[in-house]
């Protein structure tokens, strides 16, 4: 029988103070707005996938140095 996940509630805030460095692809689609398919995209090339086990985390502070680059200075 699967566990269920217990939901993270202040989420955008841990992140923020640094108390949450890695999430998984629907809360990181939550936090930047974007589809699952989309985010999941965007970590990929970010290169902030990690794979442990048969758990997928992805590192918000490699996508948040990855959108840096594409920053338009108008």
């Amino acid at each position: 029988m699967p566990r269920v996940r217990k939901e993270v509630k202040n989420l955008e805030d841990k992140i923020k103070n640094g108390q949450k460095k890695f999430v998984r692809y629907e809360e990181g689609g939550m936090i930047y707005s974007l589809g699952l398919n989309s985010f999941k995209q965007l970590a990929r090339d970010a290169g902030a996938v990690y794979r442990v086990k048969r758990c997928v985390l992805v590192n918000v502070c490699q996508i948040d140095e990855y959108l840096e680059a594409f920053r338009d200075d108008v």
